[in-house]
């Protein structure tokens, strides 16, 4: 890369960081405005340490309970011969279409007593548990076949064998997808506000809507970034370490499927069968016979279809922007290892620890104060997608550059092409696939997000999402249902798409160098 072209990413991904960071600096402001005084008796209430608490627990009970099922389950998905294995892959990725206040609303549509902490935590363990087996069950097809038979010719049993062997190979994967989790349940806003859990979403959210005085929300809102921001630093160095494990060997082979008896085969896909049909077997049940029970409220046909191109055409703005400021950061990471560039990557991940009501809190701020002409507009939407999701994207568009040798764009410099001609050829071509990649899942985690866009959403403009949780929040499950399956079909077509993608891949040959192929997983997944 020349230096002027580099001197120009340079100040484009600048733009970039500082696009990303307004609302958390805003926010920032805001809170020291507030002063000491007024902080420090918001931090020191009893329901402030009490949410704090809850909002904890439950991210640990969350983060243990899916590392528990999704690491049998990834094993068995890559090692176990199962019939209709590939099924078992795509079931098991189902989920990340299934918005966590969808899942809620399709359990207490069937057990409406259901509420409290434990309720929350079974749903979201439930919809994060993909976050923890699709990475983890690539670790587990591409870890060293070696090691676990040279355990085994040692003397140890499968058991140690896994632990003391395989499990080593792959644990940086699976604590990333863990962290990822906590992240996803520190964030999420709908499970907990629907089976009434103090946890920080729902305490924010309260509190913007329910008081004229919102300092006490913009105080919490920056404690929630700041728990935010351990899960965020712990998930990028486990995902550091990451790249240094060397999960295959010299030659290009994987394990042998393990063979079980049919007993033991039944077992397993019992096992299986009953994780999936808590996971996406009761919620499409319960949506399904909503539908079909009807409701006292007729289907208006009109809105429904409104609602679902609002939901589409929004979201895709939105990662059209993520796309758009992504591009020059994730350029400059893939070919670039300086300060300044890893700084700037720094900051624009800053998304990756604000949840949805803490933008949607932050842009409400600054729109009012600075922009008023843009408050409650579609601009002001699609931005807050783009900030929230633009970390997927500037990993899906390093991780993609980077897998281009540097060489080919020097070639093509050789045979007389200009520098862009040069890069568009090669570079971005070969690219490209991966960047759009990155662009489809902001469009799919965008059509999701329901506090920022119940915060930002201009009147009248309805999506699939406020539709469905206008309907909820005062038990009309029957009026609901239509929106909650459109929503589902709708991002189940990105999700297969993503799915689909990371199989193609892993059945391709690994590209092996002097040491022999290694496995790097980029934890861009659904939020």
């Amino acid at each position: 890369m020349n230096p002027r072209a580099s001197r120009a990413l340079l100040a484009l991904s600048g733009v970039t960081a500082l696009f990303a960071v307004t609302p958390l600096a805003y926010l920032c402001v805001r809170v020291i405005e507030v002063g000491p005084a007024q902080i420090a008796e918001v931090l020191v209430r009893q329901r402030t340490v009490e949410t704090v608490l809850t909002s904890v627990e439950l991210v640990v009970v969350v983060m243990v309970a899916c590392v528990a099922i999704g690491v049998p389950i990834s094993y068995a998905l890559s090692r176990i011969k199962l019939p209709f294995a590939p099924i078992w892959v795509v079931l098991f990725s189902l989920p990340l279409a299934i918005p966590s206040y969808v899942a809620a609303y399709a359990w207490l549509a069937e057990f409406p007593a259901m509420s409290g902490f434990w309720a929350a935590a079974l749903v979201l363990t439930l919809v994060s548990t993909p976050y923890v087996v699709i990475p983890t069950t690539i670790a587990f097809r591409s870890s060293d076949p070696a090691l676990e038979e040279v355990s085994r010719s040692l003397g140890r049993g499968p058991l140690r064998t896994f632990w003391s062997a395989t499990m080593p190979q792959t644990w940086p994967v699976t604590a990333a997808g863990a962290l990822l989790v906590g992240l996803y349940v520190l964030s999420d806003f709908g499970a907990v506000a629907l089976f009434r859990v103090d946890a920080f979403t729902r305490v924010i959210y309260t509190s913007y809507r329910g008081s004229f005085d919102r300092s006490t929300a913009a105080v919490l809102a920056v404690v929630l970034v700041v728990l935010a921001l351990v899960l965020v630093l712990g998930e990028r160095r486990i995902r550091g370490r990451v790249a240094r494990w060397r999960t295959s060997s010299g030659s290009a082979r994987s394990s042998l499927p393990i063979v079980f008896k049919p007993i033991g085969t039944i077992g397993v896909l019992l096992g299986l069968f009953i994780v999936v049909g808590l996971s996406i077997g009761v919620p499409i049940f319960s949506l399904v016979s909503r539908l079909l029970e009807g409701s006292r409220r007729p289907l208006d046909l009109a809105e429904l279809l409104n609602a679902s191109v609002n939901s589409v055409w929004i979201a895709g703005l939105g990662a059209l922007i993520a796309v758009l400021c992504a591009l020059p950061i994730g350029l400059l990471a893939a070919r670039s290892t300086s300060r300044s560039v890893r700084g700037l990557e720094m900051v624009s991940y800053s998304g990756h620890a604000l949840p949805g009501v803490v933008v949607g809190l932050s842009l409400v701020y600054f729109t009012l104060r600075v922009v008023p002409g843009i408050y409650q507009t579609i601009i002001t939407l699609a931005i807050a997608y783009a900030i929230l999701f633009l970390p997927k994207s500037i990993g899906a568009t390093r991780t993609s550059v980077a897998a281009v040798p540097p060489v080919l764009e020097q070639t093509a410099r050789t045979l007389g092409r200009s520098p862009l001609r040069a890069w568009a050829g090669t570079t971005l071509r070969l690219s490209a696939p991966g960047i759009a990649a990155g662009g489809l899942l902001v469009w799919l985690t965008a059509m999701k997000e329901l506090p920022a866009t119940l915060m930002l959403r201009p009147t009248g403009f309805d999506t699939l999402a406020t539709e469905l949780w206008s309907r909820t929040e005062i038990a009309s499950y029957g009026a609901a249902a239509p929106y909650a399956l459109a929503l589902i079909v709708i991002a189940a077509v990105p999700a297969w798409l993503l799915t689909w993608a990371s199989e193609k891949s892993l059945r391709r040959p690994a590209d092996v160098d002097h040491q022999g192929p290694q496995l790097q997983i980029e934890s861009t997944v659904v939020r």
